[in-house]
């Protein structure tokens, strides 16, 4: 991905220097932002139960050290969070008819914390909406590339523009609307909205980077769609050594999710990303 030149983005809140004490135990994250913490509990192996319901305020140390590579990594994050402020300040006068207010995107190393719960580096990047604001540490992109096998740039700049759509979402007022839905339903049925939540927002990912397409590299697109494959929840479950069981799915198959990724790509408009209406995913 072409980002020499980009600005990077204002709405970046850097924590990276205040996380420390190791990878403790962070305090359990509700609601939607729980989602991602099951997705990402199943490639690496992890009983993600004490983390939802024993949760423990991360122990601080001192000031830790920033390390040449997530510098990099951090300057990354904010040039592509950039670009989605400029897409969806574009898509949201002429798609939605209304203005566009960006999310925050925070950096941390460790542990942190949100109002919708904490975090450590296993639980994966995840969006919070009470404080709209998405969470991402930085070393994610290293599990990404080297444990998923999700490599390249553009991978990464799809888990940025993934955690940016479901504050599209938010902004929409579709999260709301699905957690009140999850919450008056079955567990099955709970997981079975949340694919189409999830879905949902790779579609608009792919409307994201449809707009950028300007700054696009060849292979950059089978980066993403390979990303994609690479963390749905039938190979995740198979890589945890499990037989994939779909009434158990947060986040769709992996060939739903590059396919509604490719769809929104495909197409460039919102409208086709209406994944609660589809009949088939």
């Amino acid at each position: 991905m072409r980002l020499r030149g980009t600005r990077g983005s204002r709405n970046v809140e850097d924590r990276r220097r205040q996380s420390g004490g190791g990878r403790g135990r962070a305090a359990p994250i509700g609601g939607v932002g729980l989602i991602v913490v099951l997705a990402i509990g199943y490639f690496a192996g992890i009983d993600v139960t004490p983390l939802l319901q024993q949760g423990a305020a991360p122990q601080q140390s001192a000031t830790r050290q920033v390390s040449a590579e997530e510098e990099r990594a951090a300057e990354f994050s904010s040039r592509v969070l950039a670009t989605t402020e400029q897409v969806w300040g574009q898509i949201f006068p002429t798609q939605v008819g209304r203005e566009y207010r960006a999310p925050t995107l925070v950096l941390y190393a460790d542990v942190t914390q949100s109002p919708c719960g904490g975090a450590n580096g296993a639980t994966g990047p995840f969006y919070c909406p009470a404080d709209k604001k998405a969470y991402l540490d930085t070393d994610f992109f290293a599990t990404l590339s080297r444990q998923l096998g999700a490599k390249g740039d553009f991978a990464a700049a799809y888990v940025i523009a993934h955690e940016v759509a479901h504050h599209v979402q938010n902004e929409l007022g579709i999260l709301g609307q699905v957690e009140q839905a999850r919450r008056r339903s079955s567990q099955t049925e709970a997981n079975a909205l949340t694919v189409r939540l999830e879905l949902q927002a790779d579609c608009l990912s792919g409307v994201w980077a449809r707009s950028v397409s300007g700054l696009l590299e060849p292979g950059d697109l089978e980066e993403a769609l390979n990303a994609a494959r690479m963390i749905g929840d039938d190979r995740l479950q198979k890589r945890a050594g499990r037989v994939p069981q779909p009434h158990t799915f947060t986040h769709g198959t992996s060939a739903q999710r590059a396919g509604w990724f490719n769809k929104g790509y495909e197409s460039g408009d919102i409208n086709t990303c209406d994944t609660f209406s589809a009949r088939r995913l």
